[in-house]
């Protein structure tokens, strides 16, 4: 297949490797357009993919165009885009907030998938929600499907609605799980640990749970019963978490990300 990356960016890097290690395409047919000098001198040099600095000439001849670029210079993209798409070129969004209706009037163009990927992503290990206009076929679905499969686990969501769940959920979540961690490191650092110790030790506590959990088939509270003695240090440490409501905590920040999700598609 035939790519156009329009934006190198983290993110974008994140879809260009997975699909190089995967081999689901060559880096002769791949054209990545940054604004950025430096970055598309540093992409080809790292992918020998071929770069450009002009959108309209990267998607020339490509099957699939991916939107990799910032919110805020969608509306630029668009307007140069417009009306240079070719009717059988599938368009991957991973733009967030930029809802479908708004993508098929802004190039004027109606194959378009859209999607929410995460960071994790980048190292293969990402959770990607996605959705499409009833334009595209079943076999650029499929296409999708394994394009953001490269990058992890991905999910179709029969509504457009679900992505804004998702951003709240998937996509801003591992800066709640780093916010926790940067957290519970301080707290172990004011007990008296040494800082690097702490980092070490949270991370691997993180990451081993996670693993147990993702393995053992057991619900979450299951697991987390399993470690809590009746009178012990980790019910001590739960009933701290009970008094400040630490499940409602968790409700209201993914709640206003899920709402300011919406506001943004909406905008």
């Amino acid at each position: 297949m035939k790519i156009a990356f329009i934006g190198g960016g983290n993110m974008g890097e994140a879809i260009l490797a997975a699909m190089l290690g995967k081999k689901l395409a060559v880096a002769k047919d791949i054209t990545v357009s940054d604004i950025v000098e430096t970055r598309r001198q540093y992409l080809m040099q790292k992918y020998m993919i071929a770069v450009s600095a002009f959108n309209i000439e990267a998607i020339n001849g490509k099957d699939i165009v991916i939107l990799a670029i910032k919110p805020q210079t969608l509306a630029n993209v668009m307007t140069e885009l417009k009306d240079h798409m070719k009717p059988n070129q599938l368009v991957l969004s991973i733009i967030a907030g930029a809802r479908l209706n708004k993508l098929t009037d802004g190039l004027n163009h109606q194959s378009i998938v859209r999607s929410m990927p995460n960071t994790p992503a980048q190292i293969g290990e990402g959770i990607t929600m996605w959705t499409a206009t009833p334009e595209v076929t079943d076999q650029q679905k499929e296409t999708a499907r394994i394009i953001l499969g490269a990058m992890g686990k991905e999910f179709y969501a029969r509504d457009e609605g679900w992505l804004d769940m998702a951003t709240a959920v998937s996509g801003s979540g591992p800066a709640y799980l780093f916010y926790y961690i940067e957290a519970m490191t301080d707290a172990a650092v004011k007990i008296g640990l040494p800082r690097d110790m702490a980092k070490q030790m949270v991370i691997g506590t993180v990451l081993g749970s996670g693993h147990l959990l993702a393995q053992s088939g057991k619900e979450p509270a299951e697991l987390r019963k399993m470690v809590t003695s009746p009178g012990g240090t980790t019910a001590e440490a739960i009933q701290t978490f009970e008094k400040e409501d630490f499940p409602e905590i968790i409700y209201k920040a993914v709640k206003a990300a899920y709402e300011k999700s919406q506001k943004l598609g909406n905008s």
